[in-house]
């Protein structure tokens, strides 16, 4: 009996000795439970910047003077070429389903050549032959809101209400034989849009996201005044740690709008890749 309790104590010590020296790599080992949100979606604050390397297809009539404009394509006509430009967004987040969002986009297009063909702009005629400089100069700003009315740790779904503030300024310069001629076509203002967005993580630190906001004025409503402007975004995200990560993405911004006898047409898409830090 003596050897039994002996033996007893024996095994029993070897088992407590086990569980002590196995409780620490317990603890330096926590796997990640269902019920908490995925890598990169704790913050209060996100910030981002992203090159954007998109191609373009702008068009722009003006008239002045009561002279009207030719429809003029400013990389076929004027020469302007592909450029790339920075997107840099912020996102403030005081609770997890509200998201105050601002981004801005400095577009902006040169171009020198010889016109091919004979041109009105703004109430000027730019002669075939004459060598001409142009300039676009787009600031493109976004404020928004949303509201993510399904919330989930490896996802969301919202909507969102914005107002894209647009300010599009092309100037075109051409020496001919009557003198230097120089015009310029103006168009700025805030434009309403409503969207939505859904994000969904494939993986713990890995998400996709997807986003578009838009608004339109018919030709139903008076047939001298229309205007749309779409933006879609779609894009991955790696998240290193909660506060890092880097994103790829396709982005398609297209804006259209008809004022009377001016018009004008600016497609851009293309990729672009980034990096986001949060707080």
């Amino acid at each position: 009996m003596n050897r039994s309790y002996l033996g007893l104590c024996t095994w029993a010590g070897v088992g407590a000795l086990a569980l002590f020296l196995s409780a620490p790599a317990q603890a330096q080992y926590r796997p990640r439970t269902i019920s908490e949100p995925a890598t990169g979606e704790r913050y209060h604050i996100e910030a981002e910047a992203s090159p954007w390397m998109p191609t373009a297809e702008m068009t722009i009539a003006s008239q002045s003077l009561g002279i009207l404009g030719d429809q003029i394509n400013l990389k076929s006509d004027l020469g302007m070429t592909d450029q790339r430009f920075p997107v840099l967004g912020l996102q403030l987040r005081p609770a997890r389903s509200h998201k105050f969002r601002l981004s801005y986009v400095p577009i902006k297009y040169d171009g020198n050549t010889t016109l091919t063909r004979s041109v009105v702009f703004n109430g000027q005629r730019y002669a075939a032959g004459a060598v001409a400089e142009s300039v676009l100069d787009w600031k493109a700003y976004r404020f928004g809101y949303e509201f993510d009315f399904i919330t989930r740790n490896r996802g969301f779904g919202g909507f969102i209400i914005e107002a894209k503030y647009t300010d599009v300024r092309v100037q075109l310069d051409a020496a001919t034989p009557r003198g230097p001629i120089s015009e310029f076509a103006h168009a700025r203002g805030p434009i309403p849009a409503l969207g939505g967005i859904a994000r969904v993580y494939v993986v713990p630190s890995i998400s996709v996201t997807g986003e578009v906001t838009g608004f339109r004025i018919p030709d139903s409503i008076d047939s001298r005044y229309n205007a749309h402007y779409v933006d879609i975004d779609v894009y991955g995200t790696l998240n290193f740690t909660n506060n890092i990560g880097v994103k790829a993405g396709y982005r398609s911004l297209d804006l259209g709008y008809l004022i009377k006898t001016d018009s004008g047409s600016f497609v851009l898409k293309g990729l672009y890749f980034g990096a986001v830090l949060r707080y």
